[in-house]
């Protein structure tokens, strides 16, 4: 997911909100139904392909997150 998976999503971020530019800027019809249904299909295929991306890691719930580790033995308040 690091490379391919990123950059499928950063492209259908860029096209979208193209999309959304374009539709505010009265562009023709054709040209925003046609970014539209390419839109779309980009986000079902960047989808499909970053959840069977084959991606391990050693984290586990009781880790939370990695920017703040929390200790075992500490209270959550």
């Amino acid at each position: 997911m690091k490379s391919k998976g990123i950059l499928l999503l950063s492209i259908t971020t860029i096209l979208l909100v193209m999309l959304s530019i374009m539709a505010a800027l009265d562009f023709q019809y054709a040209w925003i139904f046609t970014l539209t249904t390419i839109g779309q299909i980009l986000l079902v295929v960047s989808v499909y392909h970053v959840l069977k991306d084959d991606y391990q890691t050693d984290k586990e719930f009781k880790d939370w997150y990695e920017d703040k580790p929390i200790d075992s033995e500490s209270n959550m308040r």
